[in-house]
């Protein structure tokens, strides 16, 4: 009578490590993790909550004026300055998170072509309209606040239909309704839209990754 197999053999004929097996489990988790969730919660609540204060010191800036001029230029660097630290802050994340991985879950060449692009055309938009002498309601209200995000959010909307992703999708498609929202808002109600509207978006968004994390 034949023997049972030894459970603790491999195929070829080494011996099965349920350690290293673990660990290998463990490591292609994360890895997948990373390829769906590059960005943490606590990111984008950061960035949510950052939106807010700076969207809305701006808003305040502007509260009152008739007829309406421009943000104050106290709240101009503000805003420059969470622009700068939330752009490194975001792709140092993803640039970590995406180590190694391949596949879709990085942005291809064309895309970041597309990005750089298009946000290069909207400060030549408004360079123009400041220079063809368009209202101040314009250039330095409805347009800086609402056009970035609609500019933003629809392209990057269709690039992830194209992926696949419908979270992020939707995600986009929020963020540019949101701009779109904010021209109806007049050009100092803009800034509250677009700050409480892309707090808004960024914190539903944390609690579902977060959600889905914990699952």
């Amino acid at each position: 009578m034949n023997p049972a197999p030894d459970t603790a053999t491999a195929d070829n004929g080494g011996n099965f490590d349920p350690q290293r097996a673990a660990a290998l489990l463990d490591q292609t988790s994360q890895q997948a993790r990373r390829q769906l969730e590059p960005y943490p919660p606590w990111l984008l609540v950061i960035r949510g909550l950052g939106a807010l204060v700076v969207y809305g010191g701006i808003w305040l800036s502007v509260l009152g004026q008739h007829p309406y001029a421009h943000p104050t230029v106290a709240a101009v660097p503000g805003a420059i300055a969470f622009g700068i630290v939330n752009t490194i802050a975001t792709f140092a994340v993803a640039k970590r998170a995406t180590a190694g991985v391949t596949g879709r879950a990085r942005l291809r060449a064309s895309e970041i072509v597309i990005s750089v692009a298009l946000w290069i055309g909207v400060f030549a938009v408004m360079g123009v309209l400041i220079a063809s002498g368009a209202r101040d309601s314009i250039t330095y209200g409805l347009y800086p606040a609402c056009v970035p995000l609609i500019a933003a959010g629809l392209p990057w909307a269709a690039i992830m239909a194209v992926r696949g992703d419908r979270r992020r999708c939707a995600e986009a498609l929020a963020i540019a309704f949101v701009g779109i929202a904010g021209l109806f808002a007049g050009p100092a109600g803009a800034w509250l839209v677009a700050g409480a509207g892309i707090c808004l978006v960024l914190l539903t968004t944390a609690a579902i990754v977060a959600r889905r994390q914990r699952a």
